[in-house]
């Protein structure tokens, strides 16, 4: 099992949820096995993704409710497959740093620009410094009443493909010892999102089936 020092996740305790892949239950080699076997190599993934990844769900859980848990930064610690360990950064309590768990050593820096109005959630994040935030993860939660006709809330997340995935601009502060960049990763990136969706789902489902706030106590403090 993976841990992170400081993690407080009610998830870290008692038997794993049913059904949610993280890093602590799922290890990588067994990730990637489900991550190709998503990905069909009878369609050139270039041509159907190109420049954007987007992935959409419904989740059975109130939408403001479900948006109030997304805006907190470390709500990136439960839903996430690997990203672990944030804190705020002393010099700016708005940037939090914490760990890109694929890749041990990598630091990743994020800052969450949330608008209640639109119930938008975007993570602007970079791998190794928080100066040039460059790869963002643009979310949106909608009521599913509007747009499904029945309770609960739809979740639309798209990336953008920066230029910087294919070419690291900041490789001297990179850990010596790291192979792997980040944007190597791009033609994975909607099977992996789609496994983080899926956790999202079945976390806010479960607190909501249970009767528990979505958001949990310890980090609303």
């Amino acid at each position: 099992m993976t841990s992170v020092p400081g993690s407080r996740t009610d998830l870290d305790a008692g038997p794993p949820l049913d059904g949610v892949i993280r890093i602590e239950t799922h290890g990588r080699a067994e990730n990637t096995f489900r991550v190709v076997d998503m990905i069909r190599s009878v369609y050139p993934h270039n041509q159907i993704f190109g420049d954007f990844c987007t992935i959409q769900g419904f989740v059975d859980a109130p939408p403001r409710e479900l948006y109030e848990w997304l805006a907190h930064t470390r709500s990136l610690e439960e839903w996430t497959y690997s990203s672990r360990g944030l804190r705020p950064c002393d010099d700016d309590p708005g940037l939090y740093v914490g760990y890109d768990m694929l890749n041990p050593g990598t630091e990743f820096f994020v800052r969450t620009v949330a608008n209640p109005d639109a119930m938008t959630v975007d993570y602007h994040c970079a791998w190794d410094q928080g100066g040039d935030l460059w790869m963002i993860y643009l979310m949106r939660v909608v009521d599913a009443q509007l747009v499904l006709n029945r309770p609960g809330s739809v979740v639309l997340w798209t990336n953008c493909h920066h230029p910087y995935y294919d070419e690291n601009l900041y490789p001297d502060i990179a850990p010596a010892d790291r192979e792997e960049w980040v944007g190597d990763l791009w033609d994975m990136f909607w099977a992996g999102h789609r496994i983080e969706l899926d956790n999202l789902t079945r976390i806010a489902e479960h607190r909501h089936r249970t009767g528990r706030p979505l958001t949990p106590e310890w980090m609303r403090a």
